[in-house]
C-alpha cells in the first residue's frame, strides 16, 4: 500500500513538473533592456526603472500574450558599458526597446552604431540634443525629457528676464553633454558676451573653489551649469562656503537631480544659497491631484517589492518620463502585431511610434502624434516634449522639488 501511495505521488510530481515546463516553454517573452547608472546615479535609474514598470503593471505585463520583462543593466556612465549592452541587446532575439539612462554622452557618441544598427532606442532622461537628431528618415532614436536644445533657451531666459542678469558665466563639464550645452546657451544667450568655464568629472572642492573664486572675481552675476549630482554637490558646496554676499546664483540644468544630490547639499541649500534648476512642468505635489495621478501613485505603490511613492523620489522627472514614454510605447505596440521576428517587431513600432492614431494621457500632458518622420526640416520630430513643458524649479527645505510655473518665478 505506502510503494503505491509512493509511486503515486512520484507520477503526480512528475505529471506536474512536466505541465509546469511544458506552460513555461509556451510563455513568450520580450525584453526591455534599461540602460542607466545603476552605480554613481541609482536614484535617477531607480526612477526611471519605477516609472517604467508602473506603466506596464497597469496591463499586467502582457502585451499580445507576450510577458515583458525588464533588464537593468548598469553602465556605470561609461559609453563603452553602455555599448557593449547595445550589443547583448541586439543578440539577444527576445529584446524589443532598450531604454536609455542618465548620461547623454553613451548616446552621442554611439549614435551612428545605434541607427546603422536599427537598435530602438527610448530616451526617458539623457538630454544632450544630437541623440535624437541622426539624419536619416529612418531615425532610430525617441525622447520624451529634456532636451538641451530648448533646456539652453529656458535657462538663460530665466537667468536674464526673471534674475536680471547681465554678466552670466557657463560652468559645463567637459563632456559631449557639457560642449552640446555651450552651443545651445551660447546661441540662446544671443549679444551677451559670455565666459565659458570648463570641469571633468570628479571634480573635487578645491578645485570647484578656485574655478567659483575666478567666476566671482570676474563679477560674474548669475552661472549657468551643466552637470551632474556629483560634481554639481561639489560646486554647491563650494560656493556655500563663500561669504552670503560673495555668492553668485546657479541656474542648473536638472542633471543635479539624478543622484543623492540634496543629501549632500542640504545645509548648502538650508543656507540662503540661490539655486534654480530646470525640470519638465509636472509635479506629484501638485494639489489637488487628478484621478490620472491619484492612479499612478497607487499602482506605483502596489509593485511587488513596493516602489517608493512617486512624490518622494529623488529623481521624480525620471519616473514620470519614463512613465509617459511607456504608455506611448504601450500604444504603439498595440498598432502592431507582434511575432516571433524581433527585428520586425522593432522596426514596425519604431514605425507606429511616427504614426500613433490615438491620444495618450500622461503625467505632463496628453500626447497627440509627439513623433513623427525625423527630417533635416523638422529636427524635433522625435522629441515629445517642447519648450513649453519645461519648468524652473527649486528645493524646499525637505528636499521635495518645487515647480515654477512662470518665468516670473511664481510657484505652482
Amino acid at each position: 500500500m505506502r510503494i503505491t501511495i509512493y509511486l503515486l505521488i512520484i507520477s503526480l510530481f512528475y505529471t506536474a513538473s512536466f505541465s509546469f515546463s511544458t506552460y513555461a516553454e509556451n510563455i513568450k517573452t520580450l525584453t526591455i533592456y534599461h540602460d542607466s547608472d545603476y552605480s554613481n546615479h541609482n536614484e535617477s535609474a531607480y526612477a526611471m526603472k519605477m516609472g517604467a514598470l508602473t506603466a506596464l503593471a497597469e496591463i499586467n505585463n502582457n502585451v499580445q500574450g507576450y510577458q515583458i520583462n525588464f533588464i537593468e543593466k548598469d553602465n556605470r556612465g561609461n559609453s563603452n558599458r553602455s555599448l557593449l549592452h547595445m550589443q547583448q541587446f541586439l543578440k539577444d532575439s527576445n529584446a524589443l526597446v532598450f531604454l536609455g539612462g542618465l548620461h547623454s554622452p553613451p548616446y552621442i557618441k554611439n549614435r551612428d552604431f545605434i541607427n546603422k544598427n536599427k537598435l530602438l532606442l527610448l530616451v526617458p532622461w539623457a538630454a544632450g540634443g544630437p541623440i535624437t537628431r541622426y539624419p536619416d528618415e529612418k531615425n532610430w532614436v525617441f525622447r520624451l525629457s529634456v532636451d538641451d536644445t530648448k533646456a539652453g533657451h529656458r535657462m538663460a531666459q530665466f537667468a536674464t528676464q526673471t534674475l536680471g542678469c547681465q554678466k552670466p558665466q557657463l560652468l559645463l563639464e567637459n563632456t559631449p553633454w557639457g560642449k552640446s550645452n555651450n552651443i545651445a546657451m551660447s546661441k540662446a544667450l544671443g549679444n551677451i558676451k559670455t565666459k565659458v568655464n570648463w570641469f571633468n568629472w570628479n571634480i573635487k572642492a578645491n578645485s570647484a573653489k578656485i574655478i567659483l573664486r575666478e567666476i566671482i572675481s570676474d563679477q560674474a552675476d548669475c552661472i549657468l551649469f551643466v552637470g551632474n549630482a556629483l560634481e554639481g554637490a561639489e560646486i554647491i558646496n563650494a560656493m556655500a562656503s563663500f561669504v552670503e554676499n560673495k555668492r553668485v546664483p546657479i541656474i542648473s540644468h536638472w542633471g543635479i537631480t539624478g543622484g543623492d544630490f540634496f543629501t549632500n547639499v542640504e545645509h548648502a541649500i538650508k543656507s540662503n544659497l540661490n539655486l534654480h534648476f530646470i525640470q519638465s512642468c509636472f509635479s506629484f505635489l501638485t494639489k489637488p491631484q487628478t484621478k490620472l495621478t491619484k492612479n499612478v501613485v497607487n499602482q506605483a505603490l502596489s509593485l511587488s517589492p513596493p516602489s517608493i511613492a512617486p512624490e518622494k523620489l529623488d529623481s521624480p522627472a525620471g519616473f514620470i518620463h519614463a512613465y509617459d514614454l511607456t504608455k506611448i510605447l504601450l500604444q504603439a505596440i498595440s498598432q502592431t502585431t507582434l511575432t516571433d521576428d524581433i527585428q520586425e517587431n522593432r522596426a514596425n513600432i519604431r514605425l507606429a511610434l511616427e504614426n500613433l492614431n490615438q491620444p495618450i494621457d500622461g503625467l505632463i500632458k496628453q500626447y497627440k502624434q509627439p513623433f513623427t518622420q525625423w527630417s533635416n526640416d523638422d529636427a524635433d520630430a522625435h522629441e515629445a516634449l517642447g519648450l513649453g513643458d519645461l519648468c524652473m524649479a527649486n528645493y524646499k527645505p525637505d528636499g521635495s522639488i518645487h515647480i515654477l510655473n512662470n518665468l516670473e518665478g511664481s510657484p505652482e
